[in-house]
């Protein structure tokens, strides 16, 4: 099984897995990896330090910067805000990359909001709209802002 690149997706990476789907209006730089059987859907960005495994669903609208790794089987909603600066600013010298990690088999709601220097742990769920501020163990389930473990 080959790649399908959408021919108006500007995929400048030789790190694609086999059966990976990438969509139209999509941009992924050169030195990103992407694993086998993803679908990253349209309007996207992916940078240069990220690694998504295999079999990632990212939906629409998403910019996935550096430092990001998304594990095996994460679905990422639509419109989920990765950061990776907690201080951002123009022209920042002092500009401190925290990593942050999607475990493997999280799924994140659309339009929630990670904080960087995060994990979200091994099967976790997001609800949609959250806000992320810190660490979400392995099979929780948080909603909220600022994200807490759903009661019940």
């Amino acid at each position: 099984m080959s790649k399908n690149i959408h021919p108006l997706a500007d995929c400048q990476s030789e790190h694609i897995g086999a059966g990976t789907k990438i969509w139209q209006f999509t941009v992924v730089l050169a030195d990103a990896r992407i694993g086998d059987n993803c679908n990253i859907n349209a309007h996207c960005f992916v940078e240069n330090e990220v690694v998504i495994g295999n079999n990632v669903t990212v939906k629409c609208g998403n910019y996935i910067w550096d430092g990001i790794t998304i594990e095996d089987d994460a679905f990422i909603g639509p419109n989920v805000t990765f950061t990776n600066d907690r201080y951002p600013k123009s022209k920042n010298t002092a500009f401190k990359l925290e990593k942050t990690v999607i475990c493997k088999g999280a799924s994140i709601g659309g339009g929630a909001v990670l904080l960087p220097g995060i994990r979200i742990g091994i099967g976790a769920v997001v609800g949609a709209g959250s806000v992320v501020t810190k660490d979400v163990a392995d099979h929780a389930v948080v909603i909220g802002n600022p994200a807490k473990p759903k009661k019940g």
